[in-house]
């Protein structure tokens, strides 16, 4: 607690001022956490002043709080150029980072409980700088570094705001924000330790060597490049829910299993909650796991009203986890950065609303850097026409990889290849006629269409049996799951 005041007081975060007549007063409290490293152990114990946010007031003591953070497939494109071109990862922490922002709003708050001033005790705290709690800090420190940064001479990416891309004189450098957790890399290493030398200058960042451990990601190297893995978050789930020992099984859905929500018998208020819970901690699992996207996919259709059939079928994919608890996406040396991608949908898989599930997995070389498992917003006529749903997704997906890798000086030398395992939609995307099974497609799904006919995509027939996007529309025999993970790089 001395250690976080100091440094509170070193940066002058606040400044006493007499309370006024109408003024909005939050309080503030200490919190406690033990800092963990990769291998579960102890790293430090922390303690932290946090303001109570909650009861500020929207128009008085805060407007805009939206932050951004990087995406996580910018994160796998980014890892994959680095790794394909030799460079190497470097972490690192920015301590106190929300200390840093500066607030533009007048913020007051009680002062710290046990640090009040003996001789001062009637006066309250006017905040200079943002403080951990409040509703704007993430933000404030985000345009704090912004600035910053764009003061070095990085740019911030349009296709994503929180990569910079520093490039002067032959020297190229890429840094992935997420909140106080830093990726950076680049061509040069001496270039990379001056821009953290002046970086140091302004922050408290401190430089954690190599990749390693990112997001509750653990970064392990191998001779062809690094897999990416949460065993340990994995673990931590199983004790959570008491499945330590539980009875391992080969794939996280049956083949037959159709979830429907009027089946089985619904979750009393504790298990409701511990549900949502659990589905939440298996969302994050899918950054590194698409194996599991689909089955995590379709337990979160029931967050609303979960039912005993459903927390069964939960209990599954932990046990699937159990099987697979060391598996982890890999990232290899690439000589090839072109884009490709697969595309499938199943038609009317949904047994409540028949809506059809779709799904894509898009490649840079062979890296696997984006995937999805969704259900369709509309209803399909024909599987036709889901397929074509599916294959505008996958569509917008590779756009948005191109404008990302245009940015960060990747162009490609011919247009990216879309996989589809259904000839009408293949035809579709190349016909110009609206026919009678056509038309009632929305107008917007045929930007497809004028996607290929500017030659800046190509969409190819791929026998079923062999699509790589099947795992995220259906479930699959643990033999199809076996070679699904093959063709997606995950390693154990």
């Amino acid at each position: 607690m001395e250690t976080e005041y100091s440094a509170l007081m070193k940066n002058r975060t606040w400044h006493l001022v007499q309370p006024q007549k109408g003024m909005n007063l939050i309080d503030c409290k200490w919190v406690f956490k033990l800092k963990r490293r990769a291998d579960g152990s102890i790293d430090r114990y922390k303690a932290r002043l946090v303001a109570k946010g909650f009861k500020q007031r929207y128009g008085i003591d805060y407007d805009d709080t939206f932050s951004p953070v990087v995406k996580s497939a910018t994160i796998r494109v980014v890892l994959s150029l680095a790794i394909s071109k030799g460079w190497n990862l470097r972490q690192l922490d920015v301590q106190n980072a929300f200390l840093h922002g500066i607030l533009e709003e007048d913020v007051f708050m009680k002062q710290p409980p046990g640090f009040e001033d003996p001789h001062q005790s009637q006066l309250v705290c006017k905040l200079d700088k943002a403080l951990y709690g409040l509703k704007q800090a993430p933000r404030a420190w985000h345009s704090r570094l912004s600035s910053k940064l764009y003061e070095l001479g990085f740019i911030p990416s349009r296709a994503d705001t929180s990569l910079f891309i520093y490039n002067h004189d032959g020297v190229t450098v890429y840094m992935l924000v997420y909140v106080d957790d830093i990726i950076i890399t680049g061509s040069s290493d001496q270039a990379v330790n001056q821009l953290l030398q002046k970086l140091q200058a302004e922050f408290a960042i401190k430089d954690l060597g190599e990749l390693h451990y990112f997001l509750g990601i653990e970064v392990k190297k191998t001779s062809t490049g690094i897999v990416l893995t949460q065993s340990k978050y994995t673990s931590e789930l199983l004790k959570k829910m008491n499945m330590e020992k539980c009875k391992p099984v080969t794939a996280p859905m049956t083949v037959t299993e159709k979830l429907s929500r009027t089946e089985g018998e619904p979750l009393s208020p504790e298990d409701a909650t511990r549900y949502r819970s659990i589905v939440g901690a298996l969302q994050y699992l899918t950054l590194t796991r698409p194996d599991i996207s689909f089955s995590v996919n379709r337990v979160c259709q029931f967050l609303h009203s979960p039912t005993t059939q459903h927390l069964t079928a939960v209990k599954r994919i932990l046990r699937y986890l159990k099987y697979t608890a060391n598996h982890g996406l890999s990232v290899n040396k690439s000589s090839s950065e072109l884009v490709s991608a697969f595309s499938d949908a199943d038609w009317a898989g949904c047994p409540d609303d028949r809506r059809s599930t779709s799904g894509f997995a898009v490649f840079l070389g062979t890296n696997l850097i984006s995937w999805s498992s969704k259900k369709q917003a509309t209803v399909s006529r024909s599987s036709t026409e889901a397929e074509y749903k599916a294959l505008a997704n996958a569509t917008a997906e590779i756009i948005w990889v191109q404008s990302l890798l245009g940015e960060l000086g990747v162009f490609q030398s011919r247009a990216p290849c879309l996989w589809c395992d259904n000839l009408g939609a293949t035809y579709l995307s190349v016909n110009p006629v609206f026919h009678a099974r056509t038309k009632h497609i929305e107008v917007d799904y045929h930007f497809v269409r004028e996607r290929v006919a500017l030659k800046a995509l190509e969409i190819r027939f791929i026998p079923s049996q062999d699509q790589v996007a099947d795992v995220f529309t259906k479930p699959v025999t643990a033999r199809q799951l076996a070679a699904a993970q093959r063709n997606l790089n995950l390693t154990s």
